[in-house]
């Protein structure tokens, strides 16, 4: 009799994985994450404010204004609600999270630049100011440059809200 050999399955047995895209943000940017998406929601408040003729005090990478609608108040709110679009995407890990997250990053890195070597130019009595901003968002710029094709490698997690 011939003794017959147990078929032996050549196929790989296919693991789920796992691992979230939020899981690449280190902790930093997680709680940046959740106060942007609160920055955000301020600057939209800010915006309805300024329709109402409230003044309020608004300031970010050394843009200053006491108006929204001034061309320094619309800078900061579309500053903020960029910041906060950039933070829900990547929370919610949305694919073309890392697009925006970069183009944030760019902007902020800009405006800090504008803010310290441009705006003094225009101003009475030149000061010219460092931005510690910067000091942050070339961090923020390098971690997306590295995590960004691990993070469009992974699907994003089911459970977390769909568009």
């Amino acid at each position: 009799m011939e003794e017959t050999k147990p078929i032996e399955n050549t196929f790989q047995e296919i693991e789920p994985n796992n691992k979230r895209r939020r899981d690449l943000l280190p902790w930093w940017m997680k709680v940046f994450c959740w106060l942007f998406m609160l920055f955000g929601i301020a600057s939209v408040v800010a915006l309805f404010m300024g329709l109402t003729d409230n003044n309020i005090e608004l300031s970010f990478y050394g843009f200053k204004s006491n108006e929204p609608f001034s061309l320094n108040g619309l800078i900061v709110i579309g500053v903020g609600i960029i910041k906060g679009f950039a933070a829900y995407s990547l929370w919610f890990e949305k694919d073309y999270a890392m697009k925006v997250a970069k183009i944030d990053a760019l902007l902020g890195i800009a405006l800090c630049v504008a803010a310290m070597l441009i705006i003094p130019f225009f101003k009475n009595g030149f000061h010219i100011s460092i931005r510690l901003e910067l000091f942050l968002l070339a961090p923020y710029l390098f971690k997306l440059n590295t995590i960004q094709a691990e993070w469009l490698n992974l699907e994003p997690d089911p459970t977390v809200e769909k568009e």
